[in-house]
């Protein structure tokens, strides 16, 4: 990728940091979902539907992050576990069962795509101001990770932070042929 102004070649990393004052000026609405310990977000228009989960049939000879498929109101729909997708270690070890599936809206994908979570906690309209882009630099290896969202909430009568890491789904998925 080029970039016209200079002439000169840049990553789609780079693009995206040199956007993100841009991006600054409007806020953006999330999907927050847990998975382990940490808390994660993706842009709520890449979601479809948010379903509670169902059996899941598997299916041979393929990647260990892909859980199977399932059957959602006649459509096959191919499951993802996203802990096993991006290595997160889950030390909780919660009942399968209890996790939710996050349904992709079709304009992002080339076939019928869940992921499986462990659980949603919210949507949630995020000011720009609150995403910290350099963080997410520091993983420049993992092009997922768009920025660190700083939300801050209320807890016995203290006020902090939680940090929720907000990743692009696309790359994600983007190898997923069945």
């Amino acid at each position: 990728m080029s970039d016209y102004s200079t002439g000169e070649n840049v990553s789609a990393r780079q693009v995206s940091q040199k956007s993100a004052p841009d991006a600054k000026k409007k806020d953006i609405q999330v999907v927050e979902f847990i998975l382990g310990n940490e808390h994660f977000a993706i842009d709520l228009f890449d979601v479809r539907e948010v379903v509670e989960y169902t059996n899941i049939t598997k299916l041979p000879n393929s990647p260990p992050y892909i859980k199977g498929i399932i059957d959602l109101r006649g459509e096959i729909t191919t499951i993802i576990d996203l802990k096993q997708r991006l290595n997160v270690i889950d030390q909780n070890n919660l009942d399968e069962q209890s996790s939710r599936i996050i349904v992709l809206d079709d304009n992002i994908t080339r076939s019928k795509i869940g992921i499986m979570v462990d659980d949603v906690s919210s949507v949630s309209t995020i000011d720009m101001d609150q995403v910290d882009y350099t963080s997410a630099a520091v993983h420049n290896q993992d092009s997922s990770i768009i920025g660190i969202i700083k939300k801050k909430i209320h807890v016995k009568e203290k006020d902090f932070n939680e940090l929720v890491i907000w990743i692009d789904i696309k790359p994600l998925i983007q190898d997923i042929h069945l």
